[in-house]
């Protein structure tokens, strides 16, 4: 009996060893898959665009160090200078449902509560979703703190316009900011929005793929707009200067936004009917009204943003979005390393070029989509 306790022990204990040393990368590499893997050639023009931004990338979720450059995924550190991408948000995902779709969803499951048991995160992660949200906050600071100098967090207008101006003299820097998908990581309580401020964090999607206390996403049960306590989280935000991100939001949360906030608003990583017509994208009144407010839309990489896989797909809906509401209120919002499959990593970006001169694009009306307009807007509108 002892010795089938031993073997069963051992067997358990190697499982367990092969389970926690592959599962976490995957899952990584399963669900951040990249269709072209080859070096993209890079023009004068792209090498000479100053500011190349990208408004949304989940990298922080995964157990990846971010320093490294990794054959598998869409952005780290070496991948970003080689691609001349000199500011990107990482975004904070906290919690997603099981069988996630862009349709309805519940709450009532937790896969990123799993992924921190799989990754061997500490086990307040698994229990706590602030606790999980703000430790990727932490990550990032991190990377930048043991980056010899090579990147940098951004939280405020001065350190923007610093990092401006240092990067005009070093090409071989790279910065990021820290936004959030779904407030739920609130935990209900209004006053946690102060330990996200001063972690850095500079915009928050009021939903991701369910409902929660504070509004009604696009892929919830009921679909609702701001509730109560909503409508209180977007005042304490704008009084933080914490933009709203209306991404995954529902069309009535959309709408109440707009009605109730003056201020500008931006739409991280989305798509839009005109070209694509689903659940998820953006309506033409919607678009103009978010252009009313001064706002700012990020276009993905993925085939349900753009109904199509390459670049093409990409540049024909920020065309259409230039069209309705101006050149300067259209960039890019990848949703890089969000469990979807791209055509190219970060380092295929001159693809979006070619494809946004195919549109008819000038080549300063390119500079402006392709990071211009994400500079200017967070200029205009971090902390001082």
């Amino acid at each position: 009996m002892k010795k089938l306790i031993k073997i069963a022990s051992a067997i358990v204990l190697l499982i367990a060893i092969i389970f926690f040393s592959f599962a976490p990368q995957y899952l990584d590499k399963s669900m951040n898959k990249v269709v072209l893997r080859e070096t993209f050639p890079k023009n004068s023009f792209y090498n000479s665009i100053s500011f190349i931004a990208d408004l949304h990338c989940d990298a922080l979720l995964w157990d990846r160090n971010f320093l490294n450059q990794h054959d598998y995924g869409h952005v780290d550190l070496p991948r970003m200078l080689q691609a001349n991408l000199a500011f990107q948000v990482f975004t904070i995902v906290s919690k997603t449902p099981r069988g996630i779709n862009i349709e309805k969803n519940d709450d009532h499951t937790d896969q990123v509560a799993l992924l921190n048991f799989a990754q061997l995160k500490a086990p307040a992660n698994w229990f706590s979703i602030k606790t999980r949200a703000l430790n990727q906050c932490n990550d990032l600071h991190d990377f930048a703190q043991n980056s010899n100098g090579k990147f940098r967090v951004i939280t405020n207008k001065k350190e923007l316009q610093q990092y401006i101006d240092d990067r005009q003299k070093n090409h071989n820097l790279a910065a990021g900011m820290l936004g959030i998908e779904g407030a739920h990581c609130l935990e209900t309580e209004l006053n946690n929005l102060d330990e996200f401020s001063k972690a850095g964090v500079r915009y928050i999607g009021l939903t991701h793929f369910f409902d929660n206390e504070w509004a009604g996403s696009a892929h919830g049960m009921k679909k609702e707009g701001l509730t109560e306590k909503g409508k209180q989280l977007i005042k304490k935000m704008t009084d933080l200067h914490i933009t709203i991100d209306l991404a995954h939001a529902s069309q009535k949360t959309i709408s109440d936004v707009l009605r109730l906030h003056n201020g500008p608003v931006l739409v991280s990583h989305t798509r839009v009917k005109g070209v694509c017509d689903n659940n998820r994208n953006l309506t033409d009144e919607q678009l103009i009204a978010i252009g009313k407010h001064n706002g700012l839309v990020g276009i993905g990489l993925w085939e349900t943003a753009v109904c199509g896989t390459d670049a093409a797909a990409t540049a024909k809906s920020i065309r259409y979005v230039a069209d309705k509401i101006g050149v300067d209120k259209v960039g890019l919002g990848s949703d890089f390393d969000g469990a979807i499959g791209t055509h190219f990593d970060v380092t295929g970006l001159p693809l979006i070029v070619t494809a946004l001169q195919k549109e008819g694009f000038t080549k300063s009306e390119i500079e402006q989509i392709m990071g211009g307009n994400i500079r200017d807007f967070f200029l205009r509108n971090l902390p001082d």
